[in-house]
């Protein structure tokens, strides 16, 4: 397993080579692509298939406040709150990596384009992503013998979205991730999960979004939820900021996408933001 996910961390190196190689054969380049399917680099949790420019950093602050239906004693959500910290940097115009920090782990990333969508030509834009985390979660107190390979999960996606017109993007992500420890015996460490998403946009400057990971083989003894989660989008200059409702008050995706808690059928969501600055 741990080769799997090695193998994808240098897919985009060795995909990107051979492109290199072709575009000496030809270097007349005749097709447009498609831009600007998605304006963030996360529809509201689910990685959207853009990317930092080569060059750029991205300084984002994920915030989830606690859940809304703890009422006047939780101070509706604004106790128990969740926030991470992230930069994100352009090293290619194919390839992104970002590092990460929140009170439930620290993640490490990279996002590269295999396939861009062309106008009157291939249908989509394809991404890859793949992520480690690192649980911070885990108490030694409870479990004496745990190790620092305990706490690492790897996760995989493979990002593909459509920008059908100036107004509709859509995305899917089929996902695979594993988790070296899992608290509940009767959970496989290899799991797998199906995102998808979606930004519709309302006027110049805002938009809706939403997104949805449905989890494969989920325990049958399991408390977590599949997380649901709608939002808006404002661009101001070179800000991104995103408002939404969710209920995975987890941010990085070992958390909304194994670990989601909450219920919108109870009220059980959590309000948060994602603020973007590109510099």
């Amino acid at each position: 397993m741990k080769k799997l996910f090695l193998l994808l961390f240098l897919f985009p190196l060795l995909s990107n080579a051979q492109t290199d190689l072709l575009s000496g054969i030809d270097s007349v380049a005749t097709n447009e692509k498609v831009v600007s399917a998605f304006k963030g680099l996360k529809i509201v949790n689910l990685e959207s298939t853009k990317l930092a420019a080569k060059g750029d950093l991205y300084f984002i602050v994920a915030h989830r406040f606690g859940s809304v239906k703890d009422g006047f004693e939780g101070f509706f959500g604004l106790d128990n709150a969740n926030t991470q910290i992230k930069f994100v940097y352009g090293l290619k115009e194919w390839l992104t990596i970002s590092a990460a920090r929140s009170e439930l782990a620290y993640d490490f990333s990279t996002k590269y384009t295999l396939l861009s969508q062309i106008k009157d030509g291939f249908p989509v834009t394809i991404a890859g992503f793949t992520s480690l985390a690192i649980n911070n979660t885990l108490k030694e107190s409870l479990y004496p013998k745990l190790t620092f390979d305990n706490r690492l999960t790897y996760v995989g996606q493979l990002l593909i979205s459509r920008k059908y017109s100036e107004k509709l993007s859509l995305e899917i992500a089929p996902t695979i991730f594993h988790e070296n420890f899992n608290e509940n015996p009767m959970q496989d460490n290899t799991q797998y999960a199906i995102g998808f998403g979606g930004r519709y946009k309302l006027s110049k400057r805002w938009s809706l979004n939403i997104d949805y990971a449905a989890h494969l083989n989920r325990a049958s003894n399991s408390v977590f939820k599949n997380p649901l989660s709608i939002g808006f989008d404002l661009e101001t200059g070179g800000h991104v900021f995103q408002l939404h409702f969710t209920s995975s008050q987890g941010i990085h995706e070992a958390g909304y996408l194994g670990q989601t808690t909450g219920d919108w059928t109870k009220g059980d969501v959590f309000f948060g933001f994602n603020l973007l600055r590109a510099f």
